[in-house]
């Protein structure tokens, strides 16, 4: 997806999972509407996340 990061094993923009999250969607709607994503690549995504704004505090 030319550089564009993905959840390993799909097509699916990480970028994405932000969208409907900072849309006030849970994140039970995002894993619905992308069936390629599992839970646990999209909590994956949400640490490393978490981690990165941490190490910036």
């Amino acid at each position: 997806m030319h550089g564009v990061p993905v959840f390993r094993g799909t097509r699916v923009p990480v970028k994405t999972l932000f969208d409907y999250l900072e849309a006030g969607e849970p994140l039970e709607s995002f894993l619905e509407g992308f069936p390629t994503v599992s839970r646990a690549l999209a909590l994956e995504a949400l640490e490393e996340a978490k981690q990165l704004l941490l190490t910036r505090a």
